[in-house]
């Protein structure tokens, strides 16, 4: 898709149509030359979401869509994403193939913050998997004519948007076209298109060489190879900040021998959400940049049945030193994690260490699906994610790490055990105590989104059976705070 960004004096962009905002408290203002019928501008109600689609009866666009946002003192930044994407979404469902928004004023609210907001909710709007469908049409071009400040809100808006519906495109594609040497693919496509970013990618055999026996014993069933993917994003000013996002990369997620049931085992192409999201943060770094270091790591694999596969009771060795017994083979993820999370701390020794997984459908039973659980090692960072999540709507809630279950974690064969008893109960706890095992000293957080990263609510920019994107607009929020 195509975005051009123009000041409110250059000439309008002839499209298929116009999108104006009002508020309740406000006089509609339309673009000089435009004009819609006076009835249509009288009687619309500005509530927010609320919509009139009208003729013009003078100028280029040959319809209006009129969008409420509400009154004006309580404008804020998720319903103009929302009132932006209602756009979208009714140009899409009319099969039309060019918008322009105009936007004259931020209506008190700040206004590089509205136009970020808005070119989110227009992008993550229009998003669309219809690569594998014959005879789509698609929403090819989106204009943006906005008052300068706006407009460099709006430039930051689209990056992030965009990020947003890769981490998506990645997440719905059927897992045998999103295998963990397409994830390799898609992270060297990025580093290709960024001078800031490079990227090293670790196969099964430097893998073995680093001793990585806890991320390899996944993928033994499988007959696609796992990957180590290393992004790196390198500031042109150094601030002395670095940071590491991890994100499980399960590209499908049988269960193993540990096999689960087949009722919605196909939403299992769900299981890379973390890696996805790494993916669409450094995407919108190679648009906006960052003052930080980033460091984004991504275990790739398959987790399937075979005569190789890591069979229940097994005992595997982490790059660490640890040795783990694998009790469930359905608890993979954070077999994978952990030599990521280990190698970070020991080779890349970041200032703070955030890991994003798909890793417990405990989380779902704790806090449903529009809110990510956020456990850690320290208060300031579970805090600083909760805060991001105000400001991005992305929610995030802290649950407890507590010295019984890690206890709970501990092995009877080896140092640790997959999984915690069955009487222990708090199975997002128990999870995240797992991991604490392998970050050492360094400041982490682990954001549980198996309940967040897909088959959320409807909040017309995503939601919905398909993938929410989620940490992506979060991480590049949070970057943004430090």
């Amino acid at each position: 898709m195509k975005f051009l960004q123009k000041s409110l004096n250059a000439k309008l962009t002839k499209s298929d149509l116009l999108i104006v905002f009002g508020c309740n408290d406000k006089k509609i203002k339309l673009p000089q030359g435009v004009k819609v019928p006076a009835s249509a501008l009288e009687s619309f109600n500005c509530g927010s979401g609320q919509k009139r689609i009208t003729d013009s009866i003078k100028g280029s666009f040959q319809q209006v869509l009129i969008i409420g946002l509400g009154e004006s003192k309580k404008i804020d930044a998720e319903n103009i994403r929302r009132a932006a994407a209602v756009a979208a979404k009714e140009a899409m469902r009319n099969k039309l193939g060019s918008i322009t928004y105009w936007v004259a004023k931020s209506y008190g609210f700040d206004a590089g913050l509205f136009g970020q907001a808005l070119a989110e909710g227009a992008v993550m709007g229009a998003y669309r998997l219809d690569s594998f469908k014959k005879g789509t049409l698609d929403l090819k071009k989106i204009t943006f004519h906005t008052a300068e400040i706006i407009k460099r809100g709006a430039k930051r808006g689209i990056a992030i948007g965009n990020g947003n519906c890769l981490a998506r495109r990645l997440q719905d594609t059927p897992a045998n076209k999103m295998r963990p040497r397409d994830l390799v693919r898609e992270a060297r496509k990025i580093s290709k298109n960024s001078v800031s970013i490079s990227v090293k990618v670790f196969d099964e055999t430097a893998m073995k060489k680093m001793r990585m026996g806890s991320l390899l014993s996944v993928s033994e069933g499988s007959s696609e190879p796992a990957y180590l993917i290393h992004l790196i994003h390198r500031p042109k000013v150094k601030t002395g900040k670095k940071v590491c996002f991890v994100g499980k990369g399960l590209t499908f997620d049988s269960g193993g021998i540990s096999l689960k049931p087949s009722g919605k085992m196909h939403e299992m192409k769900y299981d890379m959400s973390g890696g996805a999201a790494v993916l669409g943060v450094f995407d919108a770094l190679s648009a906006i940049s960052s003052d930080v270091e980033v460091h984004g790591l991504i275990p790739a694999s398959e987790n399937l049945p075979d005569g190789k596969a890591t069979k229940p009771g097994d005992l595997v060795t982490a790059c660490n030193g640890l040795k783990i017994e694998v009790l469930n083979t359905d608890a993979e993820g954070r077999l994978i994690l952990a030599d990521a999370l280990a190698y970070a701390a020991k080779k890349i020794r970041p200032d703070a260490m955030i890991d994003l997984a798909t890793l417990t459908g405990a989380v779902v039973v704790a806090l449903g699906h529009e809110i990510t659980g956020v456990m850690g090692n320290d208060e300031d960072l579970t805090q600083a994610l909760v805060e991001a999540g105000k400001r991005t709507s992305e929610m995030v809630w802290p649950l407890p790490i507590i010295d019984l279950h890690k206890e709970e974690m501990k092995g009877t064969v080896g140092d640790l055990r997959n999984i915690s008893g069955p009487a222990t109960g708090a199975g997002s706890s128990t999870g995240g105590a797992f991991l604490s095992y392998f970050v050492g000293e360094t400041p982490w957080a682990h954001l549980d989104i198996a309940g967040s990263a897909w088959g959320s609510a409807q909040r017309d920019y995503q939601g919905g059976d398909q993938g929410t994107g989620v940490g992506v607009r979060l991480l590049i929020d949070y970057l943004e705070s430090i």
